[in-house]
């Protein structure tokens, strides 16, 4: 069975920057899409960057030019490089993974921006 790990997270001031990473209990040589989401107390978990088995990333608008998502297949890990960070970023962060129909998260870390 698939099992995701996050860890990375913490509490920076506004502009500041966190390394999250996703480490995953096997392969994700041949896992189509690694992806991270996040939730805001009160609100809807919402996409916040993927990556493709082939290297194709994609980004929630709000994200764009600050966030980079990388895979290190070699070390079955996912990072997500997070710059510039504004409060409105605070949510708890999940990793995911998906190759239907399997579709597994992980626990979550917490990413608190405040000064």
């Amino acid at each position: 069975q698939v099992r995701l790990v996050e860890s990375g997270g913490g509490l920076v001031q506004p502009g500041g920057s966190l390394r999250l990473s996703c480490a995953a209990s096997v392969s994700i040589f041949n896992i189509d899409v690694m992806g991270w989401y996040r939730q805001a107390p009160g609100k809807q978990r919402e996409l916040v960057a993927i990556i493709t088995s082939a290297g194709t990333t994609n980004y929630a608008d709000s994200v764009k030019g600050r966030f980079t998502i990388s895979r290190d297949n070699a070390k079955n890990t996912v990072y997500l490089q997070m710059n510039s960070l504004k409060p409105e970023d605070t949510a708890v962060y999940y990793c995911n993974g998906k190759t239907l129909p399997a579709n597994v998260w992980g626990q979550g870390t917490q990413v608190t921006v405040s000064s």
